[in-house]
Order: structure tokens, then C-alpha cells, then sequence
């Protein structure tokens, strides 16, 4: 599974940061084509402790908003969904990374 952001981070290393705050966050990006729309995930993305979700979810945000909206009916409601996610620091999947790292120990 590749994790966007790691940088070669030891397990210890990664618990450290995410006791201080880092976090594990999923974008969703949407691109339709008139009657066919896709809404994905990104891959799991590591936000050091004090740097921005937000920043980090624009391109997929960008992405949604020039690309997304042209599906009917479904680009509309995906790509809002996919802004108001997106704009809020993304989809927080630290709970089940911490657990997959506890496996690994």
C-alpha cells in the first residue's frame, strides 16, 4: 500500500508524530463525462503534525470542480460531496492505520 507523504518514517517514528497530531486522510476527486460519472478516493495521504489537510486536498479539489460537474445528475451531488470533504481536511482513516500498524509490531 503506498502512503503519499511518509518519506522513509520508521513505525516508532510515525507513532511519535501522530501523538502530536499527524494523521492519515483520504481525498475523494469526481470526473464525469456527461452520463457517466466516477468519484475515487486517493490513496491514503500522511499529514505531519502541524501541517495543513487542507492544502494537501486542492488538487483533488480542483480536480472535481473543473471535471466533476458535467455528469447528470450524479457529477453535481458528487462533486459538492466531494468539496465539502475535501474542504473539511479529508476523510480522517488514522483509527485503521494505527491499527494496521499495530500489526506490524
Amino acid at each position: 500500500m503506498e502512503i503519499v507523504g511518509l518519506g522513509g518514517k520508521s513505525v516508532a517514528q510515525l507513532q511519535k508524530e501522530l501523538k502530536r497530531g499527524g494523521k492519515f486522510v483520504v481525498y475523494l476527486w469526481v470526473v464525469s463525462l456527461l452520463i457517466v460519472t466516477f468519484k475515487r478516493p486517493s490513496k491514503i495521504h500522511y499529514i505531519p503534525p502541524g501541517e495543513s489537510a487542507l492544502v494537501r486536498g486542492l488538487p483533488y479539489t480542483l480536480c472535481s470542480v473543473l471535471f466533476g460537474w458535467w455528469g447528470i445528475p450524479w457529477g453535481i451531488l458528487y462533486t459538492a460531496q466531494a468539496i465539502i470533504e475535501n474542504t473539511s481536511g479529508g476523510k480522517d482513516v488514522t483509527p485503521e492505520m494505527i491499527l494496521l500498524m499495530s500489526n506490524l509490531d
